[in-house]
């Protein structure tokens, strides 16, 4: 039996966590991943406050297990997404992109572990400060939102591991059990993935989307759209129109009326290819099968467990 900070934590049996992403991560997906030992995440960034409810409460009734909820702190119905929470008693919740302090205390007062998302160690240091319970150090190679720093993964980790004691969860690029041990081999105690699990059947991401994903190379995916949210996208016909627009020196204002709006809803839940936001991360060239949640999971743990024995043979 496998036991850390972060197991202990959450009371789950893997350290592996399914990234809260938005149009992807309904009570399905979470449900299955809690069920097969990790810990399952309902992405609240692109639910209506009463849709996040109702996914809270299918997520309860299908697994008896531990899961959270993601709540991005921009989020215009922030306040009734967190009473919802609270009232639901929502055992997990990972927070980000906003200031730790604004919820932690109300979320750790309704009984919920709270855990943030961080790309860089200034922000860590306030995470500690706040009092929140773990942190997502996520780097550059992220899908979605992502950090200004631009620092990949295995840099970033080391960093946060020595400006912190917080039990540490690592983020960006990993999809398979040898990225997990190489995470922890620089500090980190869990690895959260978004992208491997987009590709599962469970996901709410539509089909043309999961296709794209498995489908794409290297150098498909940009971080852009820097001057409002920093942002990582597959390519396609809109993520052209940004960069041309970028390469020309465009305005926020201007990249904002590009973006218009649900055009995330548009590309990842509703299948436009072509004129939709593709947020995934840089190792979709990697994943190459659609499974089912669970398999991924009990996957990477075998990988993992595989991984740490070639290491330990190396030992003299």
């Amino acid at each position: 039996m496998f036991k850390n900070r972060i197991t202990e934590l959450f009371g789950i049996q893997y350290p592996i966590i399914q990234a809260g992403m938005i149009w992807c991560s309904g009570w399905q997906l979470a449900a299955a991943v809690s069920q097969a030992g990790g810990l399952g995440i309902i992405g609240a960034g692109s639910m209506y406050p009463e849709i996040l409810r109702e996914n809270i409460r299918k997520c309860k009734a299908a697994t008896d297990r531990p899961f959270g909820v993601n709540v991005p702190l921009l989020y215009p119905n922030i306040e009734e997404h967190m009473n919802i929470i609270r009232e639901e008693r929502v055992p997990v919740v990972f927070t980000s992109a906003g200031n730790p302090k604004t919820w932690t205390t109300f979320l750790k007062e309704g009984g919920a572990k709270v855990v943030h998302v961080i790309a860089n160690t200034k922000f860590a240091r306030k995470c500690e400060e706040a009092g929140v319970d773990a942190l997502v150090a996520e780097g550059f190679e992220a899908g979605g939102h992502n950090g200004r720093e631009e620092t990949t993964t295995l840099v970033l980790i080391p960093m946060i591991r020595k400006a912190t004691a917080l039990p540490l969860i690592a983020a960006g690029g990993i999809a398979d059990g040898e990225g997990m041990m190489a995470c922890f081999a620089l500090g980190a105690e869990g690895v959260q993935m978004g992208t491997r699990f987009v590709a599962s059947v469970e996901s709410s991401g539509h089909a043309a989307f999961k296709q794209a994903l498995i489908h794409s190379s290297e150098g498909d995916t940009k971080l852009m759209l820097k001057q409002l949210t920093p942002v990582r996208l597959l390519r396609n016909r809109f993520s052209e129109a940004v960069e041309a627009a970028e390469t020309r020196g465009a305005t926020a204002e201007e990249l904002k009326e590009l973006l218009g709006r649900a055009r995330a809803k548009k590309g990842m839940f509703e299948g436009d290819m072509e004129e939709g936001e593709l947020e995934i991360g840089q190792v979709a060239a990697a994943v190459r099968s659609i499974q089912p949640a669970g398999d991924i999971v009990r996957q990477v743990w075998e990988e993992f467990r595989q991984a740490q024995r070639r290491i330990a043979a190396m030992e003299v």
